[in-house]
C-alpha cells in the first residue's frame, strides 16, 4: 500500500478508503481513451533506417539543398549581426531540419505562424531574407505582407502566436476552406499560459492547427528538466485531448514525414496534432548570450556529431543518391544566397518614419490619428529647420 492508498478520515489517520464503486449510466466517465492520443516511445526517425527507402529520392535531395542553403543563411545572418547590420539574430543553426520541413509540408494557401527563431522557415517558405529579418534590424514590425506569403509576423513575445494560429485555422473552417495552420513555438515556450490556452481551445473547437515544438534544450540558460517533469512535452497533447507526436528534430526525413502526417489529419477533420521535435541549438541563444556558462562543450560536439546536415548527406551518398557535383551544386546555390544577403545588407534602408502608423488597424483609431499628425508635424519642422 502506498501514501496514495491512505488518507486521513473520520476513521482515524491512515487508514485506506474502500474501492471506490464502479461506472455506471451517467457517471462521469473518462471522455477519451488516451491511449491513441499518446506520443511515440521513441522519437521517430528515417535516415538510416528501412523506412528511408520508401522516400521519394527527389523529396531527399530537396531537402538537402533547403538544408544546406539554411545551414550558410544561418552563417550569414549571424555575421550581419557582428558587422552591425542586425540589431539581434537568434540563429536556427543545428535546427535547420524542423526549419525547412515546417515550410515544405505547407500547401500555398496554407499559415504560418513563426517564432522569433524562425526566420529560415519564413525564409523557406520564399520570402525574402531581407524582408525576414527586416524586424531584427529594427526597421519595422514585419518586413512582408503576411496576407500575400500567408506567414504571420515574427513572435517575440514567447507562444503568443499560437492563440493567433488557433483563432486564424478556426475561422478558415467555419468559412468552409481546408486550410491549415501550423504554429511553431520552442520549449520553453510551453511554459508559457498561451501554449496551454492555444492547445485546448484548438481542441475544443477541432481547428485545423498543427503545432510544432522544437525542444533544443534550453529556453535560453534554463534546461528542459527545470521547466518540465513531463515524460516528454509531446505528452502535454494528452491532457488536452490532442495526439502527440515525438520525432528526431536533426533528421529533416522524419520531420517530413511526420508533420505531413499532421497537417493530413488536421486537413481531413481530425483536430489538431502537437508534434514535439527533438533538436539542439548549436550556436548561442543570440549575438548577446554566452553559452559556455550553461553548457559544456563536450555536450556540443556530441550534438554535432549528429548535424542535420550532415545525417543528410551522408544517407544520400550512401544510398548514391548525391554526388560529389550534386553537393557543388547545393553549396553554390547557398552561397548565391549568402552574396544576396550581404548586398542588399549593406545599402542602407530608406525608412519612413510615418509608415508606424500603417498597418495598425483597418481603420485608425483618432488616437492613432493624432499621433500621425503630432508626428507629420514634428517632421515638417524639422526638415524646415534644414
Amino acid at each position: 500500500m502506498t501514501v496514495l492508498d491512505q488518507q486521513p478520515d473520520a476513521a482515524g489517520p491512515g487508514r485506506a478508503h474502500p474501492a471506490p464503486p464502479p461506472w455506471h449510466p451517467g457517471a462521469q466517465a473518462p471522455r477519451t481513451d488516451p491511449a491513441p492520443l499518446l506520443p511515440d516511445p521513441a522519437p521517430v526517425r528515417a535516415l538510416g533506417t528501412p523506412a528511408a527507402s520508401s522516400l521519394d529520392p527527389e523529396l531527399l535531395r530537396g531537402l538537402y539543398r533547403r538544408l544546406v542553403a539554411g545551414r550558410r543563411y544561418n552563417q550569414q545572418a549571424t555575421t550581419l549581426t557582428k558587422q552591425g547590420r542586425l540589431a539581434v539574430y537568434p540563429a536556427s543553426t543545428g535546427q535547420e531540419a524542423c526549419e525547412v520541413a515546417a515550410a515544405a509540408v505547407l500547401r500555398e494557401d496554407d499559415w504560418l505562424f513563426p517564432s522569433y527563431r524562425d526566420t529560415l522557415a519564413v525564409v523557406s517558405r520564399g520570402v525574402d531574407p531581407l524582408e525576414a529579418l527586416t524586424l531584427l534590424r529594427g526597421d519595422a514590425h514585419s518586413g512582408w505582407d503576411p496576407v500575400r506569403w500567408r506567414t504571420a509576423p515574427l513572435s517575440t513575445p514567447l507562444a503568443t502566436q499560437l492563440p493567433h494560429a488557433v483563432g486564424l485555422a478556426h475561422a478558415a473552417r467555419l468559412r468552409g476552406d481546408d486550410v491549415v495552420a501550423l504554429a511553431m513555438v520552442g520549449d520553453g515556450g510551453t511554459s508559457e499560459g498561451d501554449f496551454h490556452e492555444a492547445l485546448n481551445f484548438a481542441a475544443v473547437l477541432n481547428a485545423p492547427v498543427v503545432f510544432l515544438v522544437q525542444n533544443n534544450g534550453y529556453a535560453i540558460s534554463v534546461p528542459l528538466a527545470k521547466q518540465s517533469a513531463a515524460p516528454t512535452l509531446a505528452h502535454k497533447a494528452v491532457g488536452y485531448g490532442v495526439p502527440g507526436r515525438l520525432v528526431d528534430g536533426n533528421d529533416a526525413a522524419a520531420v517530413h514525414t511526420v508533420l505531413a502526417e499532421a497537417v493530413e489529419h488536421a486537413r481531413s477533420g481530425r483536430g489538431p496534432v502537437l508534434v514535439e521535435a527533438v533538436t539542439y541549438r548549436l550556436d548561442p541563444h543570440t549575438n548577446a548570450d554566452d553559452a559556455g556558462r550553461y553548457r559544456g562543450d563536450d555536450e556540443v560536439a556530441a550534438w554535432r556529431a549528429h548535424d542535420p546536415v550532415a545525417l543528410m548527406e551522408r544517407h544520400l551518398r550512401d544510398a548514391g543518391l548525391l554526388d560529389d557535383e550534386a553537393v557543388r551544386q547545393a553549396a553554390d546555390a547557398a552561397e548565391e544566397l549568402a552574396a544576396r544577403m550581404r548586398e542588399e545588407f549593406h545599402a542602407e534602408p530608406k525608412l519612413d518614419p510615418m509608415s508606424l502608423f500603417a498597418h495598425v488597424y483597418a481603420e485608425p483609431t483618432p488616437q492613432l490619428r493624432e499621433q500621425a499628425d503630432q508626428l507629420a508635424a514634428e517632421l515638417d519642422a524639422e526638415a524646415v529647420a534644414r
